[in-house]
């Protein structure tokens, strides 16, 4: 009787299979080939949004043209928790900060966790999720809209 109000699960030949939960299609996915990401894109009850479906594959295609951007805003996030350290104002408890000289060298120290597709302020959005070694706390969010690079944002929830 629970499978009536349960969707159908929806695959896509690039994205793989998806299953609806907690109002999102959920799966994972290939960001790059050794890095696997959740999955999470905004739909209907009966599938995936077409534009979250493209904005996902766009974002994965694009990715190694997006790196540039990405690392900048991560290396802008990184820098005043180097200057924090280096002045006495941050109190290392766990791993030591990285310590980096410029925007290629984030790479060793993130990991992206996530990809989702929803709606925010009422605009698709597409958000990469990203913890960082250097800010243990919170998961960083690359947020893209239209293809293109919007910001960083500091403190993201995963979807």
């Amino acid at each position: 009787m629970l499978n009536l109000f349960k969707s159908p699960r929806f695959s896509d030949p690039q994205l793989g299979m998806l299953e609806r939960s907690r109002g999102l299609w959920r799966g994972s996915t290939a960001l790059y080939p050794s890095v696997i990401v959740s999955l999470a894109l905004a739909g209907t009850r009966t599938e995936p949004d077409r534009a979250a479906l493209r904005a996902a594959i766009d974002l994965i295609a694009q990715f190694p043209s997006l790196r540039t951007l990405i690392e900048k805003a991560l290396f802008e996030h990184y820098e005043p928790y180097a200057q924090a350290l280096a002045a006495g104002e941050l109190e290392v408890t766990g791993e030591p900060l990285p310590k980096l000289s410029g925007p290629s060298e984030v790479w060793p120290h993130v990991s992206p966790v996530f990809l989702s597709v929803t709606p925010v302020s009422g605009v698709l959005t597409t958000e990469l999720g990203i913890a960082a070694a250097w800010d243990e706390e919170h998961t960083l969010g690359a947020r893209f809209q239209a293809g293109k690079f919007v910001e960083l944002c500091g403190s993201v929830l995963s979807p």
